[in-house]
């Protein structure tokens, strides 16, 4: 029977009064809160997202309860440390409520870096087998989308996934193969935060304000500054010279001939991701404060030409990382340059030789820092080498060393101080892992100056634990060097299969000193 007409205008009313009202916002955790996620073990987590302001929001995880009211529309919560294992659910309720699925305690590390660090599973040795063999329930991937920003984010659009052959070719090989070895070591699951970009210089993973406070570093945001004045006059020119290239490609094709000038680049603006600070704000920073162990870095080749620079401002970004996390100093360890370039068979200066110093005494000086040294792995042609797995498993090594206290070297032979004996120079070093060692054959690498600072190629030999060098040519040796060249040709090791990263024993101004 139809219904009477004081009944549909009641309803009608009801509906429009309803329609005007606004909707109650879903409680939406971040998303490193979702199906599938690692969350850090042992220490305290804070667990956070949004919902209406003022709106209750209650998560349940492990036998712990914790509640806390909306503030500005984000929520947070604090969970006490938590015990490795899983799977299990983490409810998070308010005005609705959310069921994580699939959850796990163990390990997490964020890998980070540019494109040797973004470079993927698939494109490295060995990709077939490791992708048929890399199902791990226990192990588990996340993605930052690559992104940049002149503030810092609080979101991100990405979530979790269970490593396996669908998944794991398209992140990062050494952030795959550093966690496959955690994971088999240390026997908990291990959660793999990606945030890499190819071709992205340290100050873009660096805050402003940390780049603001440092005097040596003034010049990175005056450059940027100097290159936002001029951004209109460049576009002008860029888009006159594209507009011409393309005429003429069009009139190559027309005539059939072949047009193989290069397409004109776009200048630097202010968009560009490379700008300071802006991959921190979009790839870090959104990131924050989830709880984790450590990070990995392999970066450096796109600050080679300010390498002096990167003394200031590699440790700088460390320390930007470290105060965002409310975690002390935790665990940094960083892949120092592989061997890229021509192989030169004379001693000469070199601007990544350089970089590979800065590297090297950020790891002397700053506390909690380890190096992996690949000057084993490098491609004369290729600056992105293929061997991934060798960085993976050194910088687990360093992990296993200090995120974890195992008593094992996790690192190759260290410089530590030259004496001269007679007309030899007498070479001490750290990290000695059992012993020195000349691998394959005869020792090479060395390069030895008198008081003229002309360096010539050395002979070098191994007597117990030290390296002895001499040449006819300097009687009166003043400095050593070892690898120094854009793809060094050295063969120090230690017994522990390590290699000796590259060094010198002067403080001569180098080509990137300014």
């Amino acid at each position: 029977m139809p219904r009477p007409r004081w009944y549909v205008w009641l309803t009608l009313a009801a509906t429009l009064a309803a329609a005007a009202m606004p909707a109650a916002a879903d409680v939406k955790p971040h998303p490193l809160f979702s199906d599938n996620a690692v969350l850090q073990s042992a220490m305290p987590l804070a667990v956070w997202g949004t919902a209406d302001d003022g709106e209750k929001v209650t998560v349940r995880f492990q036998g712990q309860t914790a509640t806390a009211a909306a503030d500005g529309r984000r929520w947070s919560v604090r969970l006490e440390p938590l015990e490795p294992g899983g799977p299990a659910e983490m409810t998070i309720s308010g005005n609705n409520a959310v069921t994580l699925q699939n959850v796990l305690v163990g390990e997490v590390w964020i890998s980070s870096g540019q494109s040797n660090m973004a470079w993927t599973v698939t494109n490295s040795d060995g990709a077939d087998e490791t992708i048929a063999q890399s199902a791990n329930a226990k192990i588990r991937l996340f993605t930052v989308p690559r992104a940049g920003a002149d503030e810092p984010l609080a979101e991100i659009e990405a979530a979790w996934a269970e490593c396996g052959p669908e998944t794991v070719g398209s992140f990062s090989a050494v952030g795959y193969y550093f966690g496959k070895h955690l994971q088999e070591k240390l026997n908990v699951p291990v959660g793999l935060i990606n945030t890499s970009y190819g071709g992205t210089p340290a100050e873009a993973w660096t805050s402003r304000e940390v780049l603001a406070s440092e005097p040596e570093l003034k010049d990175v945001l005056d450059a940027y500054a100097e290159v936002i004045k001029r951004y209109p006059e460049a576009r002008r020119r860029y888009e006159e010279a594209l507009a011409k290239w393309k005429e003429e490609a069009a009139a190559a094709r027309k005539e059939g001939k072949p047009f193989e000038r290069r397409r004109p680049q776009p200048p630097t603006g202010p968009d560009n991701p490379r700008r300071p600070a802006a991959l921190y704000n979009a790839m870090i920073a959104p990131l924050e404060p989830f709880a984790l162990r450590g990070a990995i870095w392999y970066q450096g080749e796109s600050n080679a030409g300010r390498a002096y620079q990167y003394r200031t401002l590699f440790p700088a970004m460390i320390r930007c990382w470290r105060d965002a996390w409310p975690q002390g100093d935790f665990p940094f360890l960083f892949v120092q340059l592989a061997p890229f370039m021509k192989i030169e068979q004379e001693p000469s200066e070199s601007a990544w030789a350089e970089l590979r110093e800065a590297q090297l005494l950020t790891m002397l000086r700053v506390p909690n820092t380890a190096m992996a040294v690949i000057t084993d792995v490098g491609e004369e042609d290729n600056i992105h080498p293929k061997k991934k797995e060798p960085v993976g498993d050194r910088l687990a090594l360093a992990a296993r060393a200090l995120a974890y206290g195992e008593k094992i070297e996790y690192s190759g032979p260290v410089f530590s101080k030259m004496e001269i004996d007679g007309g030899k120079a007498v070479l001490s070093f750290d990290h000695l892992g059992g012993g020195l060692v000349a691998e394959g054959g005869k020792l090479a690498g060395f390069a030895v100056c008198g008081e003229d600072r002309r360096f010539v190629n050395a002979d070098a030999e191994i007597r117990g634990d030290k390296v002895i060098v001499s040449s006819p040519e300097v009687p009166k040796p003043a400095a050593v060097r070892y690898g120094w060249a854009n793809y060094p040709l050295g063969n120090l090791w230690n017994r522990a299969g390590l290699p000796a990263s590259p060094f010198r024993t002067d403080d001569f101004p180098g080509v990137t000193q300014q």
